[in-house]
């Protein structure tokens, strides 16, 4: 039995225990390999192993749920999977619930062909990479979605972070908002960087500012609506006029923010938010964004996975999607000759 799996081994390009574990239907094995394994035993001679049926199950790894974009993002990624014969399985991350590596363990255990990450771990740059290793080890195909590391070899898709901003204040300077303000998440995840850089570059071009004055009109907070109302008061304190948003949700509370003071959206501050969520045409008022390309994004973090799992990997590099910004009426004229809105100080 030894030559005869290291004949099977060396014909499929596995090793022998690859090959024990497809002859033994274990889970965990990539489809791809699975099939050069069952191929090369076709050419040897050997039978096959009977039939095993497989759930072809594909893991979606996600923050939590309360930011409508991560929802929009894995329905277009399971319908692309469903058509595909496989079955999506929703693993969400929940504060105080299972960690990543929790959800990972777990989808690894019940024999997933592969796995994609959204904003996750690969995304903070303080994190441990080597869990990304450990999974290239167990022959578990694996896509990343936000957040680039030139640490993890995997294919990455991604919207482009710097042209958002960039777009945003150049929308913002032309309505001639001249303090304008970023509010984001932690400094620590690459979406966040980017953003940053984004920012500053934007600033120079449309404002004359420097890099260090840019920096004065950057706020750090949560990703969520009561992160976003911090991070707006605190620029609203500073001074602005406008406030760009690391996330629609985060958007919504800068309104929040503003109202909270007595002033008005768009008559006193401008707020630009980020994702284009579902629904949020339909807000008070209408949000001016930057629509994230879902469905693009979706259907290529999909095809990478397939293709990996197929054996035949894409270029381990990273797919950046041009975002696209919505003006809606969340953005007006700014005050003339700088004027600071009332309830700041």
């Amino acid at each position: 039995m030894t030559m005869r799996l290291a004949d099977i081994a060396a014909r499929a390009g596995v090793s022998k225990a690859t090959v024990s574990r497809v002859l033994n239907g274990a889970r965990g094995v990539a489809v791809g390999t699975r099939d050069s394994v069952l191929t090369a035993l076709d050419a040897l001679g050997y039978e096959q192993p009977p039939r095993q049926r497989r759930a072809e199950l594909v893991g979606l790894i996600t923050p939590e749920l309360d930011n409508p974009f991560f929802p929009a993002l894995a329905e277009v990624m399971g319908q692309a999977l469903t058509r595909q014969g496989y079955t999506p399985v929703l693993a969400t991350q929940t504060p105080g619930g299972s960690t990543e590596d929790e959800l990972t363990e777990m989808l690894v255990n019940h024999g997933v062909s592969g796995i994609v990450f959204v904003s996750g771990l690969h995304a903070d740059t303080t994190a441990d990479t080597r869990r990304y290793g450990r999974l290239h080890e167990q022959h578990v195909p694996f896509v990343l979605v936000n957040g680039f590391s030139p640490r993890i070899e995997a294919p990455f898709v991604s919207p482009d972070d710097r042209a958002a901003m960039r777009l945003a204040v150049a929308h913002l300077a032309e309505l001639g908002h001249e303090r304008i303000g970023l509010a984001v998440g932690p400094e620590r995840f690459v979406p966040v960087q980017r953003k940053i850089e984004g920012f500053r570059t934007g600033m120079q071009e449309h404002l004359g500012l420097s890099a260090q004055e840019t920096q004065e009109l950057v706020q750090h907070s949560l990703f969520s609506l009561e992160g976003g109302q911090a991070a707006a008061s605190a620029l609203i304190d500073l001074g602005c006029t406008a406030v760009m948003c690391a996330s629609d949700m985060m958007a919504l509370g800068a309104v929040r923010a503003a109202r909270g003071r007595g002033l008005t959206v768009p008559g006193d501050i401008s707020v630009v938010g980020f994702d284009d969520s579902p629904l949020i045409a339909f807000t008070d008022p209408p949000l001016t964004t930057i629509r994230q390309p879902v469905k693009a994004m979706g259907q290529v973090a999909v095809d990478a996975l397939l293709e990996e799992m197929s054996g035949t990997p894409p270029p381990r590099t990273e797919f950046v999607f041009m975002p696209e910004l919505v003006v809606r009426g969340s953005t007006a004229a700014g005050p003339r000759g700088g004027q600071r809105p009332a309830g700041g100080r």
